[in-house]
């Protein structure tokens, strides 16, 4: 079955994301904080700081009153846009883009079948934002998604 593989980094970049959009007042963040936090090895966070710094979606500063802060409002940060900068364009098969591989035969029809799955995935991710997650409030899309007892299995 194929299935979005979020990576390590992604996940722990979502998670340090959410910890910044939850400060309160827009106050800054530690790295350190976040680290403890959410259980983050210190390294592999501040790289990942480092990239997300370069996708425009954290700003930092240095010094006695340093730390993170998100750069844009909560609301105007997908969860898509956290992976994307940390893990490249969404969902793959093996690897490939699903416009990219070849299909014949009886099986053409399975890159539409992954196209489609990306584009579920994508809109789901595209939708929710750090603002959603913070406040509990999913959208009902998501939300009826996740209460087919189904996605839980």
């Amino acid at each position: 079955m194929l299935h979005m593989r979020l990576s390590a980094r992604a996940d722990y970049a979502l998670r340090a994301v959410i910890e910044l959009a939850a400060a309160a007042d827009g106050g800054h963040v530690t790295a350190d904080q976040l680290a403890k936090t959410q259980g983050i090895p210190g390294k592999f966070l501040e790289a990942i700081l480092t990239q997300l710094r370069r996708a425009g979606l954290v700003r930092s500063q240095r010094g006695p009153d340093g730390g993170f802060w998100l750069a844009r409002p909560a609301g105007e940060i997908s969860l898509a846009d956290i992976i994307r900068a940390i893990d490249g364009p969404l969902v793959g098969v093996r690897g490939e883009r699903p416009e990219n591989l070849g299909y014949v035969g009886a099986a053409e029809p399975l890159q539409t079948v992954w196209i489609a799955l990306r584009a579920n995935e994508r809109a789901v991710l595209e939708e929710v934002t750090l603002e959603h997650i913070v406040s509990g409030q999913l959208p009902n899309r998501v939300r009826t998604l996740a209460d087919n007892p189904r996605a839980w299995a």
